[in-house]
């Protein structure tokens, strides 16, 4: 078992490297100047050394080589200096941004607890809800509730973030009044009062978002669970005298979470990437809008950070719904 993961690990790399080559090559075929934000009364000779400061006078090739070891290298010092107090990226170039002038690692850890506290929340949220939903409308196949439930997922999946996030502003925040329609960022939970404030800011945009993981995943579940109730193991089972319970708690859902895994597992990157439409209608101060903001801003050392931080979160969470397969499925063998 120990070898697999060695072995998709040492794939990776390459893949990831590749990648952030494709990344960094394409966004610097689009015009872009570090400048472009720097007021125009600044002459261009101290704009040009400020230019050749942030290293962008240099061939693309050193260009690149300079930013993989400031991401794989420096920023992980920053980390380590942070953590334990040491000194190790003391005096070393950070990837700065074009349009903030400090470091993006920076501003993304500051972004980053306001896009899990929103975004983790609604991706837990659906799945405690899906889960179940799938689960029962498969065990009542053609029941009223499975046909409910399977109009609830059309509409969730189909309803983009944009329409249902102004329609629960229209009606929760205008119309009744219940829910704040702006999540303030700033707020800081230091009593009851306020903790009961955060949740109430909380609520829409984690419900919204939580309605697309629910309707998507709960389908998943249910045409899982179809799958398997029907197999001869599952007759085996109930002629040996199995509780209902047992047969389909035990026995179909275990192995109705195979591929059930793939998509909550494959969903977990979009958590740290942001909702990037519900977090511009809730104006929710995260990793997406971060990301909204440096396209408008043509600030290319952050997308290109934020982008292939989301690429190596899908590599590595990948690896990691691969490996959950055999914990759940005893005839996977990767040997």
């Amino acid at each position: 078992m120990l070898t697999y993961p060695l072995r998709r690990l040492a794939i990776s790399i390459p893949t990831l490297l590749f990648i952030s080559l494709a990344i960094f090559f394409l966004l610097n075929l689009a015009p872009n100047d570090p400048m472009a934000q720097v007021p125009l009364t600044v002459p261009p000779e101290v704009k040009e050394k400020m230019r050749e400061a942030l290293g962008y006078g240099q061939p693309l090739l050193v260009q690149y080589w300079k930013w993989l070891v400031q991401f794989f290298w420096i920023e992980p010092q920053v980390w380590i200096d942070a953590t334990f107090g040491t000194s190790l990226s003391e005096g070393k170039q950070r990837i700065i941004s074009w349009q903030t002038r400090s470091p993006v690692m920076d501003i993304v850890a500051q972004r980053l607890p306001q896009t899990l506290w929103v975004v983790g929340m609604s991706y837990v949220v659906g799945i405690l809800i899906a889960l179940p939903i799938g689960i029962y409308s498969a065990y009542r196949q053609y029941s009223v509730f499975d046909q409910v439930g399977t109009f609830v997922a059309m509409v969730g999946y189909s309803v983009p973030p944009f329409f249902s996030g102004v329609f629960a502003i229209v009606i929760f925040s205008i119309s009744l009044g219940w829910f704040p329609s702006i999540y303030d960022t700033t707020h800081q939970v230091v009593d009851w009062d306020s903790f009961v404030f955060q949740l109430r800011q909380m609520i829409m945009p984690v419900m919204v978002l939580a309605l697309q993981t629910t309707a998507q995943l709960s389908r998943f579940m249910r045409s899982s669970m179809l799958d398997n109730l029907n197999q001869d193991y599952v007759r085996t089972a109930r002629a040996k005298g199995a509780s209902e319970w047992s047969v389909v708690m035990i026995h179909v859902l275990r192995n109705s979470m195979i591929p059930v895994v793939t998509v909550i597992a494959l969903g977990i990157p979009s958590i740290f990437g942001g909702a990037i439409i519900t977090e511009q209608v809730f104006k929710v101060n995260g990793i997406g809008q971060q990301l909204i903001g440096a396209l408008y801003a043509n600030d290319l050392p952050t997308v290109q950070t934020l982008t292939f931080m989301f690429a190596f979160l899908i590599v590595m969470f990948n690896l990691i719904a691969d490996i959950l397969y055999g914990l759940l499925d005893p005839r996977i063998r990767y040997d």
